[in-house]
């Protein structure tokens, strides 16, 4: 599918800029994807228990404040009504999601309320000028150091687009690997805003050259873009995954964020992440799902299959 030359013939920047993504055998592949049957009744049950794993439960909105970012804390640790776990007989296999995923400002209260509430879940922020990248770089560093002080132990940076868009690859790396140097210890999950990347070949450019930079996730879409994780956009990144694996025996992590809102697609993206990388890439250090509105969607297909019945809207936690 992906017409790459030999690495060993040009710098890994040269090589990069060479590649070319066969649009046609991507769409291709997409549209079977979709049309595969998934899962029913208990297994299926089984497997969006295993996506609630992978979730990044996720507020970046403006109004956000430190009650609301608590309740969000507190619903991943219970992501799933204890009553359901239990019929299910899963309510003592500590069910809870990935993480919590807040703007800096906010990561002080997330690590309060999981610190009070003895839970180990990891506090994820965005940074580095979200959602757009434009901020002065020095800015852009700062606000990751910021994050890590507050006690983030997960940073979602945004790469500069107009860097990919130009074909400034190595200044991009360079701004990569600023980045993740300022993470320190700190997993960094590198957001490529493939919605405004334009072409797919430039969505496996920029994944290589995050890979290279030292990223331990390439992730979709800040979920602000018009465009945001589609099925081919994700093919591409996970082959640039497989290829990059290949050639260095290092495993990067996948985060599709944005639009993700139904249970049924989370069996989709799970289904996929299985077909194109394997079974030891569904856990959570490798790969997440970026979403705010999805547990619930989970949650009331959950009490479906326990109960027999739909829940009425006051009959599940909110997210």
């Amino acid at each position: 599918m992906l017409k790459l030359h030999q690495m060993h013939t040009f710098t890994y920047l040269e090589w990069v800029s060479r590649v070319r993504v066969n649009t046609q055998a991507v769409l291709k592949r997409a549209q079977s994807i979709q049309g595969q049957k998934l899962p029913k009744k208990q297994w299926q049950s089984a497997w969006l228990l295993k996506a609630v794993t992978c979730i990044d439960l996720t507020t970046l909105s403006g109004d956000d404040t430190p009650s609301n970012v608590h309740r969000l804390c507190m619903k991943a640790i219970q992501p799933v009504r204890h009553d359901l776990l239990r019929k299910m007989d899963m309510h003592d296999k500590g069910i809870s999601t990935a993480a919590v995923c807040v703007y800096p400002s906010r990561v002080a209260d997330a690590v309060r309320s999981l610190k009070a509430a003895n839970s180990s879940i990891p506090v994820a922020s965005v940074a580095t000028g979200f959602p757009a990248g434009q901020t002065p770089l020095e800015s852009r560093l700062q606000e990751v150091r910021s994050a890590v002080n507050d006690g983030a132990t997960e940073i979602d940076i945004v790469i500069n687009r107009m860097l990919a868009l130009t074909g400034q690859w190595e200044a991009m790396f360079n701004e990569i690997r600023l980045f993740r140097e300022a993470c320190g210890d700190a997993h960094m999950k590198t957001i490529l805003a493939v919605g405004e990347l334009e072409t797919l070949s430039n969505v496996y450019k920029a994944s290589m050259v995050a890979m290279m930079a030292g990223s331990d996730f390439i992730k979709t879409s800040t979920g602000k873009e018009a465009v945001n994780a589609t099925y081919p956009v994700a093919i591409v990144m996970l082959r640039a995954i497989r290829d990059y694996f290949l050639c260095t025996g290092h495993k990067v992590g996948f985060k599709p964020a944005g639009g993700i809102r139904t249970a049924q697609e989370s069996l989709v993206w799970l289904t996929l992440i299985k077909e194109e990388l394997g079974s030891e890439w569904l856990h959570p250090h490798l790969f997440r799902l970026g979403a705010s509105s999805l547990l619930a969607d989970i949650e009331r297909q959950i009490y479906h299959e326990v109960t027999g019945q739909y829940a009425a809207l006051h009959e599940l936690p909110m997210a």
